[in-house]
């Protein structure tokens, strides 16, 4: 198969339709559902609903509205330093939502995030980004990247609610592959240590309506990621699509990561797999 350096992800249309879902689910669910615990560690549904609201408001008032972020509360110097000021941020919010009803926060999501998918509709793909994807080791990003990682964060989180409560909707598979593709775009910044010959080739298989074929490859100076896969390869990491969001998204406990990542060929290849993450922890 011929290897292909993958194009741009457009996500823009698929804000609208997750987060309609994800209104129409809130607006049924009992009070004692907003009390679940959640696979977002100690969030419980009402407080990722809350995390949601709170960054689409951020995006429509630093994206859409041009409003200067604020600084944060404390120099940042390190990766650790701006990890711990964006979970304090995220905090911060959530402590205050747990003032709001579960009526009151569905309603101002539903608003805020009409308003997000009608900004998102009107962007072009090559627009400026607003952020960086720190996850994926940029300090300047294509605007289709800051997008795309702005899509997953909608996606995993809603994933995470519907767990939570038991929806067993289907969903549509291009959100899930599109969620995929964007997060892959970070292997390369987690496999930035491991050694390796220049042209080996680490393929990754992912099972699934949502899944596909890619691979990472050592040209000598640096990892780069490619859509499709060579006739030969020093290893072979399989999963299926369900296991790769989760791992991906830190959702998925590292003894059950380990029993649902196959690794064949050189083992020391699936360990930063293993290790890698497409959000900021």
């Amino acid at each position: 198969m011929t290897l292909r350096a993958p194009g741009p992800v457009d996500t823009r249309g698929f804000f609208r339709p997750v987060a309609a879902s994800l209104v129409a689910l809130l607006r049924r669910l009992p009070d004692a559902d907003w009390e679940r615990p959640t696979i977002a560690g100690k969030w419980v549904v009402r407080d990722v609903v809350a995390h949601l609201l709170d960054s689409t408001l951020r995006r429509l008032s630093f994206h859409r509205d041009g409003m200067k972020p604020p600084p944060f509360a404390r120099p940042i110097t390190s990766e650790q330093d701006f990890v711990d000021a964006i979970n304090d941020l995220n905090a911060m919010w959530v402590k205050s939502a747990k003032r709001l009803s579960p009526r009151v926060l569905t309603d101002l999501y539903a608003h805020a995030s009409s308003g997000a998918a009608d900004w998102f509709e009107s962007v072009p793909l090559d627009a400026p980004a607003l952020f960086a994807v720190s996850w994926a080791g940029e300090q300047a990003s294509a605007g289709w990247f800051d997008i795309g990682r702005e899509f997953t964060e909608l996606w995993h989180h809603r994933q995470q609610i519907r767990i939570a409560v038991v929806d067993t909707e289907l969903d549509d598979p291009r959100y899930l592959g599109a969620v995929i593709d964007v997060a892959l775009r970070g292997l390369p910044h987690a496999f930035r240590n491991v050694p390796a010959e220049s042209g080996q080739t680490v393929a990754i298989d992912i099972d699934g309506p949502s899944g596909g074929q890619w691979s990472l490859t050592w040209d000598g100076r640096r990892w780069a990621l490619f859509s499709g896969q060579p006739p030969r390869t020093a290893a072979r990491v399989r999963m299926t699509d369900d296991v790769a969001w989760k791992l991906l998204f830190n959702a998925l406990p590292e003894n059950e990561a380990v029993g649902n990542v196959i690794v064949e060929g050189r083992q020391e290849f699936g360990e930063p797999f293993l290790r890698a993450r497409s959000v900021i922890v």
